[in-house]
């Protein structure tokens, strides 16, 4: 009902509480056009001064003043990638877990300590990548790959420094895995008992069950888990800054030095000036972009996989 509607009435509670819920609700709006609107206006200038070509041109030489953005924007979405591919399976696995096997304490333990993952300041996951995660992946990790029948790939080929893009990669991965794991965690548990229930009455085992009965229901939910976690891949800035390398090159071998959007923009901004700060700044419009994508992307996978759940049990 109408706000003034509800103050004619004499409810000027329920009158007050819909006028500062609208205004909550539209102050989200208002943000998202203030963000876009200045990140189009700072930009102007590496905007006319590169035009379209800015977002497939791999050129980036700060003396030269060339720049584009290709370079990046790969980065960004190879790390991305490869991060929820590690995390997607290891989250829903725990989830499965803790929802299905787990006994309740131990369920409340390992969950708290899932979520207390999602609590850790980026920074220490940049710290603990440089220090303790790529010194790892150096000594005992790589020589096992690349003298396995996969070190003939060209993705596992070249010298592994430490700060790389695999290096990166798995530190995003663990950086989205509460995510993914606490998101689909919750969906699995809102699936009703009697879907289990009646498929275990038909002789069902409890992998069966949670194939053919649970999965099916909580399909909408997992998928927008896992594309939660790769826009927080996509967009995550400071642990890449330490460990990928800033080195702005279309890499071939993942253990190759690398560059995302949010990495080069936190490394050059402290110093950035005159066009080079414009260049930063379409990046992180570029960046913005991206995400609205995925997420775009998101909700209409998520729309066309909605309908009726295949599989499971008719109670």
């Amino acid at each position: 009902m109408n706000p003034l509607k509800r103050l004619r009435r004499g409810n000027p509670g329920d009158a007050l509480f819909g006028v500062v819920a609208v205004l909550f609700g539209l102050s989200i709006l208002a943000i998202m056009a203030g963000i876009i609107f200045q990140l189009w206006i700072q930009s102007s200038a590496a905007r006319q001064e590169f035009g379209w070509s800015f977002l497939w041109s791999t050129e980036y030489d700060p003396q030269a003043e060339e720049y584009g953005a290709l370079v990046f924007v790969y980065g960004t979405l190879v790390t991305a990638a490869i991060a929820i591919l590690l995390a997607g399976p290891v989250g829903v696995g725990i989830a499965a877990y803790l929802v299905e096997i787990a006994p309740p304490r131990l369920n409340r333990f390992v969950g708290f300590m899932v979520e207390l993952l999602a609590a850790i300041p980026s920074i220490v996951y940049g710290i603990w990548g440089f220090f303790v995660l790529a010194p790892f992946l150096r000594e005992y990790v790589v020589p096992v790959i690349q003298a396995s029948p996969l070190g003939w790939l060209p993705i596992f080929g070249g010298t592994f420094f430490g700060p790389t893009v695999f290096t990166a990669s798995i530190v995003l991965a663990v950086m989205i895995l509460p995510t993914v794991a606490a998101v689909s965690r919750d969906v699995i548990g809102a699936v009703p008992r009697d879907q289990r229930e009646g498929m275990l009455a038909l002789g069902a085992t409890r992998w069966e069950m949670f194939r053919w009965a649970v999965l099916p229901y909580a399909r909408n939910g997992v998928l927008g888990a896992i594309i939660l976690g790769l826009g927080r891949a996509a967009g995550e800035t400071m642990a890449v800054t330490f460990i990928i390398g800033n080195k702005p090159q279309i890499f071939t071998s993942l253990f190759d030095q690398g560059a995302t959007i949010a990495s080069q923009i936190a490394a050059q901004f402290p110093e950035a000036g005159g066009i080079l700060l414009s260049v930063l700044i379409e990046l992180g419009l570029v960046l913005f972009v991206i995400t609205i994508i995925i997420n775009v992307g998101a909700r209409l996978l998520v729309y066309l996989l909605s309908g009726a759940p295949k599989g499971g049990v008719r109670v």
